[in-house]
């Protein structure tokens, strides 16, 4: 077997993916129909190139535009259906996928409908992949306050019904970590583990925050910390797992280039690392994807491109029972694969 052929076999797991950056084209366009959106595209073809990655405005456009043909706790059942289709088709058979459901309810959709919408499809895909997925509920950093507090406490009721972490998530400039101390104080004294995105588009300060403030467990993104070598002791010291995304990090600028990605530096450094894909349609990539692409310019080979996946198993936010029965899947899938002849 080819190491590109063990890296499109291989069991994965997966801490970092969004749900509205996960819907395909055609499912927008569906979407569009059902509900008198107009797009910029009439056609799946059409829909493919305007969805390519440009600038961070661009994606903030295709972003809305995605949002806005999310209408009914229905379209989030397809919607998280299909996703964890494709996840399935890539042997992913665990994922910790992000959702903000603080959208939603702008278009009139209580948190316990789409709730019981993602978990309909987590269960019928469980059953139909034999994969499991855990929701990571996040407050997108341009509400108030007062409003996160809102977030939590939606997290915090659903804690034992498929939500396994707190995030936060969107633009870092002028939203700080500390800004929603209040909330994140609240899950963590319900006992649910605080994972926020921090160090991508605002650099070690931001990471500082969510340590500090936010007593993050794990860390979305975290590139940059490469920028302060004190809190590179401090993410080595504490084994923090850092959810890295370079396909996600290039397109946002974060990074000149996957070559340039500092990925590579985090490991030497002893870093807690793990692969994602972030916004898999939005980016034009998927996590089979970037393992191949960290085989081809990094040189990864199947032994480090291995522990990342365990990496990512050990850093997933399941019970210890769970966690170590996905541990076991992992080690008994990749002991029948191998590369070489």
């Amino acid at each position: 077997m080819t190491l590109t052929d063990f890296i499109r076999t291989m069991p994965k797991v997966e801490l970092h993916v969004h749900l509205t950056g996960a819907i395909e084209a055609e499912t927008l366009l569906r979407l569009a129909r059902k509900h008198g959106v107009d797009l910029p595209a009439n056609t799946v073809e059409e829909l493919r190139r305007w969805y390519i990655f440009t600038d961070f405005a661009h994606f903030v456009e295709v972003y809305t535009q995605i949002s806005e043909c999310i209408r009914t706790p229905e379209d989030i059942e397809l919607i998280t259906r299909e996703f964890l289709s494709a996840q399935a088709a890539q042997n992913i058979i665990h994922t910790e996928m992000t959702y903000t459901p603080y959208f939603a309810t702008q278009k009139g959709m209580t948190f316990d409908e789409q709730l019981d919408a993602i978990n309909r499809a987590r269960v019928w895909a469980e059953a139909e992949y034999n994969i499991t997925a855990g929701w990571v509920i996040d407050i997108p950093r341009g509400v108030t306050p007062e409003v996160g507090m809102t977030i939590a406490d939606w997290a915090v009721s659903a804690m034992h019904n498929g939500v396994v972490g707190f995030g936060l998530g969107g633009p870092e400039i002028g939203n700080p970590p500390e800004k929603f101390v209040d909330a994140f104080a609240y899950i963590r004294k319900a006992g649910m583990p605080s994972v926020p995105h921090a160090g991508e588009t605002v650099g070690a300060e931001s990471i500082w925050g969510a340590l500090r403030s936010l007593d993050a467990v794990r860390i979305g993104h975290g590139v940059r910390c490469v920028e302060e070598p004190l809190l590179m002791d401090e993410l080595r010291a504490r084994q923090i797992p850092l959810e890295v995304c370079p396909t996600s990090n290039v397109c946002l600028h974060v990074a000149p280039d996957f070559a340039s990605h500092p990925l590579p530096r985090l490991i030497d450094a002893g870093l807690y690392v793990t692969l994602n894909s972030d916004d898999p349609a939005m980016f034009n990539t998927t996590l089979t994807n970037e393992y191949l692409q960290a085989a081809q310019i990094w040189g990864f080979d199947s032994a480090r491109v291995q522990q990342l996946v365990m990496n990512a198993a050990h850093a997933t936010l399941l019970p210890p029972d769970q966690k170590q029965a996905l541990v076991q899947r992992l080690q008994t899938e990749f002991q029948q694969i191998k590369v070489g002849n």
